[in-house]
């Protein structure tokens, strides 16, 4: 299954898989490179995920409509 495929909870599944067997330490060097590689893309897959939602539940709804949301201090 390609990434772009994944819901935000098996990227975040298959992620915590291969941290785990990274951590364990018993992974070829060659292996290793590939899972690291995969687990980074996993994890841009989430943050750009998360990103969206954080971007989709900014809005609130008004009277007047939609309005963006801000947190005090907060730009955008």
């Amino acid at each position: 299954m390609k990434s772009e495929e994944l819901s935000f909870e098996q990227a975040m599944e298959q992620l915590e898989k291969i941290t785990a067997r990274l951590e364990e330490g018993d992974v070829p060097l060659e292996e290793a490179l590939e899972e690291y590689k995969r687990g980074m893309e996993l994890s841009a897959l989430c943050h750009t995920k998360l990103k969206k939602a954080e971007s989709d539940l900014a809005k609130i709804v008004t009277k007047e409509g939609e309005e963006p949301f801000q947190l005090d201090g907060e730009e955008q």
